[in-house]
């Protein structure tokens, strides 16, 4: 730690996105507790812990960074907690902690670099591995949905959680294919999706995205439930907040962001919650649970983005709890 806030990253490390920026919004106060509601590789945590002597309780579902956590609470005892479970069951498991209440909450939505890292995970296609996907390493594998749903599934998955607009060419090629042979890796997956599309010209200076890219984000969206997790992260960090206390969130597409945007601004009161659908005045709704410190989210500067690829599309948002009651979980 080289100053409050302010973290050097060594060589070979993997890099928390929006780091500083992070910990500006948190505010880390000596003897309050957060939660790192998307534990990964730990960055944020040992963040908020240098940052001031406070606690810092994780939630993670992944065994792998389960171990990894471990590991902190013996470099930070009794200030340090790990909690195996889904960051959208935070009310539920803070209370079974023994915890009423945080000062704050940051989640970082998505898959972590640990997981994309390693081939044997299959949330990648940068290297074969098994077509898996699967953050706590148990149910439905992305395997199992490309083998055994139907072609109109496939396609309505593809569509709506990669927006990708020829996704009943990749359904139809899947269905098809997988009668010769049942998809076991993320290669065959890749290739396929290649096949079907082809490779989009390279335009000069810029690295082509692989046409693969949001089949992959679908199913392991798809997988692991991840906008259903987000939204109900969202509302277990309202009813355990403190007055006062900091909900900060990095998201790294346009469907995690948007679900934070609205999340947020319906919640600080800057838009109307009443369904658009309904003929008539819309009641006001609940008084704001949230204040919205800073309007519009926050992007990485140029110079993290020249360390750090994975800052690209990143976008952080930040909310301060009101005294007012949560509203609890909504229809999305």
């Amino acid at each position: 730690m080289t100053q409050r806030g302010k973290l050097e990253v060594s060589a070979g490390q993997h890099i928390p996105v929006l780091l500083n920026e992070i910990v500006t919004a948190l505010e880390p106060k000596d003897g309050e507790t957060y939660v790192d509601g998307t534990f990964g590789a730990g960055g944020y945590s040992r963040a908020v812990l240098e940052a001031a002597d406070c606690n810092v309780i994780a939630i993670d579902r992944d065994p792998d960074a389960i171990k990894r956590a471990e590991e902190f609470e013996k470099e930070f005892p009794g200030r340090f907690r790990i909690v195996k479970g889904c960051f959208g069951d935070m009310a539920a498991l803070l209370e079974a902690a023994g915890v009423a209440s945080v000062d704050g909450v940051v989640l970082d939505i998505g898959v972590s670099s640990f997981q994309l890292d390693e081939a044997g995970r299959g949330f990648s296609f940068r290297e074969e591995g098994p077509l898996d996907m699967r953050m706590a390493q148990a149910g439905e594998s992305a395997a199992d949905v490309v083998n055994n749903y139907d072609e109109a599934e496939l396609a309505d998955i593809i569509y709506q959680y990669g927006e990708e607009r020829k996704s009943r060419r990749i359904a139809a090629a899947i269905v098809r294919d997988r009668g010769e042979a049942p998809f076991e890796t993320t290669k065959q997956l890749a290739d396929l999706v290649e096949r079907v599309l082809g490779r989009p010209p390279r335009k000069k200076g810029k690295k082509s995205v692989h046409p693969a890219t949001r089949t992959f984000q679908a199913l392991r969206i798809y997988v692991n439930d991840e906008l259903g997790e987000l939204r109900r992260g969202l509302a277990g960090a309202e009813a355990v907040l403190v007055e006062g206390g900091r909900l900060v969130v990095v998201s790294f597409h346009s469907l995690e962001d948007r679900i934070v945007k609205k999340f947020m601004a319906e919640r600080g009161g800057r838009v109307s919650a009443g369904s658009r659908h309904m003929p008539g005045p819309v009641d006001a709704g609940p008084s704001p649970s949230f204040h919205l410190k800073v309007k519009g989210a926050v992007k990485p500067g140029e110079a993290e983005l020249a360390i750090n690829v994975r800052a690209r599309s990143s976008r952080l948002r930040v909310a301060i709890r009101t005294a007012e009651k949560a509203w609890g979980v909504v229809d999305a």
